[in-house]
This record gives C-alpha cells, sequence and structure tokens, in this order.
C-alpha cells in the first residue's frame, strides 16, 4: 500500500498495487459505506455524516450506529436496534429491529439483528417506502453477524467468523442455500461491482479474487496489508474506503 499524505502518523508504504490517499478526515470515525457513488459513515458518537466535496456534512437529524448507501437508498440503524431510511432530506423509521443493514443489492435491503438472525426487504417495499401498511421482513434461515449484498451474491460471517456466499432475489427475497467460502472474517462487503473484500478479527483486509458468475464463491483471498488493524471497509467505483481501528481514513485505488 503506498499511502499519501500521512507521513506524519508515520505509516510505512508497501507495494501491492494499491494508492492510497487520506480524503477529509473526521474524527473517531466508526464505520463507513460507499454505494451508487456515495459515501456515508459514522462516527464513535453515533453521528453520521456523507462525503461532499472536500469535507463531511451531517446526515440527518438521527443518531446512528451504521448507515449503509446503495441502489436501495440510504438506510441506517442506531444503538436501540431501530431501522431507518433517508426520505427527504432526514431519517424516518421502518418497522422493525436490526443491529446492521445493507443497502447495496439489487435494490432489496437486507441485515442481521442482535440475535444473529438475518433478513430481508424485498425490493418493492425499499423503493416504495415510506408506504402505508406494515413493512414485512422476510427471514432466511442460518445465523449471521455481518450480511452485505452485490449486484449478483449475499455474502455473510457469523459469530465463529466463518464466512458465507449464496444468491438473493431482490423481488422475492427468496434465497439459494448458503454455500462456506474457505477463511475467516468478522466482516464481509461486496462492492456494487461484485468485488468482495473482507476483514480478519486481528484487522486484516483480504480481496477475494476468482469470482465469476458459474464460481460465485471465487477461487482465493489475497491479503491487502496496511500498516494498522482496520475495523472496516467499503468499496465502490473502483475506490477502497478504509476504517482504521484509531478512527483514521483512508482511500485506496489500484
Amino acid at each position: 500500500i503506498c499511502i499519501h499524505g500521512l507521513a506524519h502518523l508515520g505509516l510505512f508504504c508497501f507495494s501491492t498495487g494499491w494508492t492510497c490517499t487520506a480524503p477529509p478526515q473526521q474524527p473517531s470515525a466508526a464505520q463507513i459505506d460507499a454505494g451508487q457513488g456515495q459515501v456515508v459513515m459514522t462516527d464513535s458518537s453515533s453521528n453520521a455524516y456523507f462525503l461532499s466535496g472536500s469535507g463531511w456534512s451531517k446526515l440527518g437529524t438521527v443518531p446512528l450506529i451504521h448507515v449503509t448507501a446503495g441502489p436501495a437508498g440510504i438506510w441506517g440503524v442506531d444503538s436501540s436496534n431501530n431501522i431507518y431510511k433517508f426520505v427527504g432530506g432526514d431519517f424516518v423509521s421502518v418497522d422493525g429491529l436490526l443491529q446492521q443493514v445493507d443497502a447495496g443489492g439489487n435494490e432489496q435491503e437486507v441485515g442481521v439483528n442482535s440475535a444473529d438472525k438475518i433478513f430481508c426487504l424485498k425490493s418493492s417495499i425499499t423503493l416504495a417506502y415510506p408506504q402505508p401498511g406494515p413493512v414485512a421482513w422476510t427471514p432466511f434461515d442460518g445465523l449471521l453477524t455481518y450480511f452485505s449484498c452485490g449486484p449478483n451474491r449475499c455474502w455473510g460471517v457469523n459469530s465463529a467468523d466463518n464466512i458465507y456466499v449464496s444468491n438473493v432475489n431482490p423481488s422475492t427475497c427468496s434465497k439459494t442455500r448458503w454455500t462456506q467460502v474457505p477463511g475467516a472474517a468478522k466482516m464481509a462487503e461486496v462492492g456494487t461491482d461484485g468485488s468482495v473484500f473482507v476483514v480478519s478479527s486481528n484487522g486484516d483486509v483480504f480481496q477475494r479474487t476468482g469470482i465469476t458468475s458459474s464460481l460465485p464463491q471465487g477461487r482465493d483471498w489475497v491479503q491487502i496489508p496496511f500498516c494498522l488493524p482496520v475495523k472496516h471497509v467499503s468499496y465502490d467505483l473502483g475506490h477502497l474506503w478504509v476504517v482504521f481501528e484509531i478512527g483514521l481514513i483512508l482511500d485506496c485505488q489500484q
């Protein structure tokens, strides 16, 4: 990793084909998500932001611990696991309780709750919300602690750091069986082009290679070395957004 503009932090440079720069920083970044050309984040004080020009702008008035942007819109959850969608300049409440959500699939919304149960919201509901009537989340079999979808497949990890992949129909929220992928990770993020990145329990970042329509689980993991433990990553339009455990953000490109 070649890092520019961070010499004062004493970070090392590694030649691995990635060049990283320091975007505008927001103190104590906790989590970041990129999709549809948008970049959103939360900090350790439960503030949500979006990247605009040369700085971060406050996103809505609701305190959030996790925020996501993608084809399903901008969604988030608060510390009580309440769910929100960004509509008309602020977040509006959505039925249900989840602790992590992802908007990066084919317009469906997915997430997991505090009991590691997995849920999906059909694309017809996500796009039309808010609308009259209850919001019906479709439950999935299995247990996951983190779940993320892309244009073709959804990837997730469980409490034992096992990694799984499945195909989810966005209009019906039906899914294929889980396929376990070799490796171990605490989070998995699928980019809007189908690229898959994971973060291990000790803060290492890996990219999955060899993913095709006939081999959706891919072939191998390639490490992207950083000199500090990573907490969270997201990928969109050629940019790998990285949040370190210390709260620093990097924007990396190949």
